[in-house]
């Protein structure tokens, strides 16, 4: 079923006055990098952290009477049960979800502080998907698909309408631009459907993780395909295919869907809170790392076009972050931008040798994180030893500068590390 953009105009009628209508704000220190001007929709502020919200609360208000007393069951990484746990509530509504194991545990706990029963299955989200339409079908409850019912779609839709709707406030103009984060699809295609009809010349871009690309295989076959996943930042777009119904909306509204690696998601949740004091989970701050692939020099690019001298408006999904993950992930995004670095070198292992390296350091304006030694499998002779050093510097141009130093003071580095590897998890 497509959704159309009067779908997306009804859902916001019906769910008016039950969500929040969250800001979009100037992001200003990424529109100098970009040379254009871009919003942020902040829909983290939602009262769950995430847009989810949106659609939930659309979905049950359509139940019927009977539905609403047998209660719904979804299966979730999170953001959409807690969707349906905070509306489930209000509306009275029981509500059950089941998580795989490796649901974010802040997600999980919260949904059981709202009233929600909730269940675990298996690694993976197919694994809780099988197990919801189990007991959906045992137990007489309305299965609530986060991404692809159409009553979803519509309500996640209804920001797009906010979005056209305070840019234009603000500019007296519609963006140019929306960069849209993809995970089952459900968010591109609801503002797909809601801008373009209001908006037509707005270009329509996706972001999705490269370790969760699901848009190319589905358009290669000419429907929404099951693909393997792999363990990424931006878990809630590890969905392990785009909803049927998603694909059809969002194919022929949108311009082009662009895959981001986990550098870069990382250096968005860091120069998120850097920059705007604000927390974003890695599949709401996806957009926003395919812009910052365009003017980062520490970045792969992912093919996003130049927006230079555009009106440009990317939504921020979610700010769900586990609290145990956040540190690992600003450490990423501290090597993605070249402000933490590592390197392997060689010092003599009598008193004094360490104290070397160390004012070299200093001296270069870098600060030591952590320093290993290697003595038992080390190729240097017995009066020296290996190091592997963790080093914090000022970013690219630091870290260049350290290692000359370092080389002009008769330390051999083979090569600095200045960013993640692209395949780690």
């Amino acid at each position: 079923m497509i959704v159309t953009h009067e779908d997306v105009v009804a859902a916001r009628e019906r769910i008016a006055g039950g969500i929040i209508e969250s800001p979009c704000m100037p992001y200003e220190s990424l529109a100098e990098k970009l040379g254009a001007t871009v919003y942020v929709k902040m829909d983290n502020l939602q009262r769950t952290g995430s847009f989810k919200e949106r659609g939930a609360r659309n979905a049950l208000l359509q139940l019927d009477d009977d539905q609403k007393t047998a209660g719904v069951i979804a299966a979730s990484a999170g953001n959409h049960a807690l969707g349906l746990a905070m509306h489930g509530g209000l509306l009275g509504i029981p509500v059950t979800v089941v998580m795989p194991t490796t649901a974010p545990l802040v997600k999980r706990a919260t949904c059981e502080q709202l009233g929600a029963t909730v269940l675990t299955c298996g690694d993976a989200f197919l694994d809780a998907y099988e197990k919801a339409q189990q007991l959906a079908s045992e137990r007489g409850l309305a299965y609530i698909h986060g991404y692809d019912d159409p009553a979803i779609i519509a309500g996640q839709g209804t920001m797009g309408l906010e979005i056209l709707e305070q840019i234009e406030r603000r500019e007296r103009r519609f963006p140019d631009a929306i960069v849209v984060p993809v995970g089952g699809g459900g968010l591109i295609a609801g503002i797909a459907a809601a801008v373009k009809h209001r908006s037509p010349d707005t270009k329509i871009y996706g972001v999705e993780p490269e370790r969760a690309a699901k848009y190319r295989p589905a358009v290669e076959a000419g429907r929404a395909v099951r693909i393997e996943t792999k363990k990424t930042i931006a878990d809630g777009l590890a969905t392990p295919d785009l909803g049927q119904n998603a694909f059809e909306t969002m194919r022929p509204l949108i311009e082009q869907v662009v895959e981001v690696d986990e550098a870069a998601i990382s250096l968005a949740v860091l120069r998120l809170i850097e920059n705007e004091r604000t927390v974003v989970e890695g599949a709401g701050a996806a957009g926003v790392a395919a812009l910052l692939t365009t003017c980062e020099p520490t970045l792969h690019p992912c093919g996003m076009p130049d927006l230079a001298g555009q009106l440009i408006a990317v939504p921020l999904c979610g700010g769900n972050i586990d609290p145990a993950m956040i540190g690992r992930v600003i450490e990423r995004g501290l090597a993605a931008d070249g402000r933490l670095t590592r390197f392997e070198t060689t010092i003599s292992d009598r008193p004094g040798g360490l104290a070397a390296l160390a004012k070299v350091i200093a001296d270069a304006g870098a600060s030591v994180k952590d320093i290993v030694h290697d003595r038992a499998f080390a190729t240097s002779d017995l009066s020296s030893v290996d190091v592997r050093c963790i080093v914090e510097t000022s970013g690219k141009q630091g870290a260049s500068a350290l290692r000359k130093a370092l080389e002009a003071a008769g330390f051999k580095v083979p090569r600095i590390h200045g960013r993640p590897d692209r395949e780690a998890p």
